[in-house]
């Protein structure tokens, strides 16, 4: 296999990645919560599990990923208090927690096509088990690192020697950040929450029996278990993004090794935040931008992958709409030129080599976005050998480009009716109609651009 260097938050510290058995690599994934619609925030951490997996296959190893579906026990404080985020989504929206948890889920599953993200190969559900975070729990509790108090079954982080070594925190730096008068009943500030228990005055839409009480189970527990099930302990390589770091990968490291003395994964990659015009994505701010949201602005789910490969992973990313529209800029210039391409043939491997120099670097994507244009520009290289190189670029960059290097575009007679119109309103100076037939057009996949020459028109990719 060819050398790998990643960037590990386990220590901080750069080196030649080693899976634990050869030729084959174990890869978690934090995946959504399904309390509400994926926003282009979660995608980029997304996006960026999916070139890491991309370039370990392209490197030759088997993969296996999880992602998991946290569909119970992520409450909306990360000091273990206030609501289940999905019992709150079901109060939000009249309907039961299940069904806001299905709808999203399914939200998600539809997103993540549309970034053309590899189906994970095992994508579990937080409550298909439960069994296994019980039985999770009761080696702690063997162990006795937890305790019980009035609203849960907590772990106590004063009982391992090694709690924050994936922030750098100390116990006592984690309590001296801890806000007052939060659930006082804690040993520690720092202290989390391993299963809760049902308010005795409301029946909740998901609860199941313990061997402590009618509950569910805290928020960490469930990628532990998970992660155990279909990985085993420890694993190769645990991502999500820096906001992770802190309270959801440091709980998750204290529960393997307080439950299986192991630590539970060899490799912490993290990404770095998605900025929204240089500043804080929030609810408050309304943005929180969806796949929706981009497109209705012409942006296309592929133009912001292309966007989000563009700056490096433990780089932060500055969303603004010029910056989006210049990833589709060039998405629609990259499309128009490969389409024009002679079938694909040979491949150029010295081209591919540079190519993978560079993504085996801690996935240097914007290094390898540049050989991608290079192989391009490349004016000496038949069509046929750059068609056939940019489809071996595009394993590892995931823009879907199988179907356009080479192939001319081809429209329906529905879309040429709508465009037909539309041309009959510009020339009609009937702008109002021109603009709903160019909604009509979007809505169909396709854009639509006025030139001296007359309408043209390309896919929204």
């Amino acid at each position: 296999m060819s050398v790998i260097t990643l960037f590990n938050s386990l220590g901080r510290r750069e080196e030649v990645f080693k899976p634990i058995k050869p030729g084959q690599v174990g890869i978690y994934t934090c995946g959504l919560t399904v309390y509400d619609r994926g926003h282009i925030g979660n995608f980029r951490s997304f996006i960026f599990a999916d070139v890491l997996r991309r370039m370990l296959v392209a490197t030759g190893y088997t993969v296996t990923q999880v992602t998991n579906i946290t569909d119970v026990g992520h409450l909306v404080s990360d000091a273990d208090e206030g609501e289940d985020k999905l019992e709150k989504g079901a109060r939000r929206e009249g309907k039961t927690a299940w069904q806001v948890a299905d709808e999203y889920t399914q939200l998600y599953l539809s997103d993540m096509k549309r970034v053309n993200l590899l189906p994970p190969t095992v994508m579990p559900k937080a409550t298909d088990h439960i069994a296994e975070q019980i039985a999770m729990i009761q080696a702690m509790e063997d162990k006795g690192f937890t305790y019980t108090i009035s609203d849960g079954v907590y772990f106590d982080t004063a009982k391992l020697p090694g709690y924050g070594r994936l922030s750098g925190q100390k116990t006592e730096d984690k309590a001296e950040g801890a806000r007052v008068g939060v659930n006082e009943d804690k040993k520690h500030p720092s202290d989390f929450a391993l299963w809760k228990f049902s308010p005795a005055d409301e029946q909740r839409h998901m609860e199941w029996e313990s061997p402590w009480g009618k509950g569910f189970p805290g928020w960490h527990i469930e990628c532990s278990a998970m992660a155990e099930k279909y990985l085993g302990l420890p694993f190769d390589v645990h991502t999500g993004g820096v906001d992770h770091i802190a309270v959801h990968h440091e709980n998750e490291i204290a529960q393997a090794q307080a439950a299986r003395d192991t630590l539970e994964a060899n490799y912490w990659l993290h990404n770095e935040f998605l900025l929204i015009d240089g500043g804080k994505m929030s609810k408050s701010l309304n943005n929180t931008y969806s796949l929706d949201d981009l497109a209705a602005k012409g942006i296309s789910p592929l133009a912001y992958r292309y966007l989000v490969l563009g700056a490096h992973y433990k780089s932060q990313l500055n969303f603004t709409w010029e910056a989006a529209q210049g990833a589709q800029n060039a998405m629609n210039k990259l499309v128009d030129t490969v389409r024009l391409w002679d079938k694909p043939t040979e491949v150029d491997q010295a081209l591919v080599d540079e190519f993978m120099e560079h993504v085996r670097n801690d996935l240097d994507t914007p290094g390898a976005l540049a050989v991608m244009w290079k192989l391009i520009g490349d004016e000496k290289l038949p069509s046929s050998v750059k068609a056939a190189t940019l489809l071996a670029l595009d394993e590892v960059l995931g823009l879907a480009l199988e179907d356009v290097v080479g192939r001319p575009l081809k429209i329906s007679s529905e879309v040429q009716a709508v465009l037909d119109d539309r041309e009959r309103a510009r020339l009609a100076k009937d702008f109002a109609a021109s603009d709903k037939l160019r909604a009509d057009l979007a809505k169909l996949g396709f854009l639509v651009d006025d030139t001296p020459e007359g309408q043209r028109l390309r896919e929204l990719r």
